[in-house]
């Protein structure tokens, strides 16, 4: 069984750094694809958007195309009821411990 793999959100995450943090964090996970799980810690966020909510879903999509789980941990409450009002909680699974 391998180890899961964790990818750091960075402190802040808005519509002008979305898509060079996805290009960053997706390039991270496909150099870690031997593992078959992914964390993305969400604990360092502060400053973010509803674009941080299209980040994730697009680690989420590269996870499935490299068949792994996914999961979020430490996501903060704003963002928590972002993805509540997008209707795209359940997509992203995230713990708030």
């Amino acid at each position: 069984m391998s180890l899961p793999v964790t990818i750091a959100l960075p402190q802040s995450l808005t519509h002008e750094t979305s898509a060079q943090a996805l290009d960053l964090l997706g390039n991270r996970l496909l150099a870690s694809a031997s593992s078959k799980h992914l964390v993305v810690d969400a604990g360092a966020l502060q400053v973010f958007d509803s674009s941080a909510l299209s980040v994730l879903l697009g680690l989420r999509r590269l996870t499935v195309a490299q068949s792994m789980s996914f999961e979020v941990a430490s996501l903060p409450v704003k963002l928590q009821q972002l993805a509540v009002a997008y209707g795209v909680d359940r997509a992203l699974g995230g713990r708030t411990d």
